[in-house]
């Protein structure tokens, strides 16, 4: 498994909205320097719900990317789903939370799925695009950085299995769209190495619950 690309993105306009967006993602020739917080001068715009040390990169795999050209019947350049890497063999399905991505010097820890929202929608200007993306169930990880540091397209990246309990990428995924998860998993999900966004969420609902 390798690197294939490397994708930032500037703040644009997408469509009529007034807000810009970092969505548009497109690879660059040169190699990078992975800090805490992702790939220097990447744009992130709406940092309630991206960006930040949890979700400092999202990573997409050709094998998923190949899924969706034959779905789509359409080229599919690296960094149209926004990702800021692009990784030769990696697989939604079979990634769990805390697995550890080694790329050269660089750590990453598997902390979220992708979870599709308007602005991905109209990107792709697709038919019901966040109900096949959510169907399709290949949504790509977000990662935080354990250790930054220098990487390059060719890259070979290994992934060393969580050592803790097990709970796949896309059972999250799935569980998102849950209206309720009881107690136990909650407390499983928190248990891990999840990002904070969801940490957050989790812990509320579990605050709500009665107690006695």
């Amino acid at each position: 498994m390798h690197l294939t690309s490397i994708n930032r993105g500037d703040a644009e306009r997408l469509g009529n909205r007034k807000s810009k967006t970092g969505i548009f993602k497109r690879p660059i020739d040169e190699g990078v320097v992975i800090t805490q917080t992702g790939i220097p001068h990447d744009a992130v715009c709406n940092k309630k719900h991206h960006g930040g040390p949890d979700q400092a990169l999202y990573l997409y795999g050709e094998a998923d990317y190949d899924f969706w050209r034959r779905e789509l019947g359409r080229a599919l350049p690296p960094g149209t789903f926004g990702e800021n890497l692009t990784i030769s063999e990696l697989r939604s399905d079979i990634l769990a939370i805390g697995d550890l991505l080694q790329i050269g010097a660089v750590t990453l820890q598997v902390s979220a799925p992708r979870i599709p929202c308007s602005t991905f929608a109209e990107r792709m200007a697709e038919p019901m695009w966040v109900q096949r993306f959510r169907a399709a169930e290949r949504p790509g990880v977000y990662c935080r950085v354990l250790q930054g540091g220098p990487i390059a397209v060719g890259d070979e990246v290994s992934v060393v299995p969580y050592s803790g309990e097990r709970v796949s990428i896309v059972q999250m995924f799935r569980d998102f769209y849950q209206k309720s998860l009881d107690d136990a998993t909650l407390r499983r999900y928190l248990a891990l190495p999840i990002a904070i966004r969801s940490r957050s969420d989790y812990e509320a609902q579990l605050a709500q619950r009665p107690t006695g």
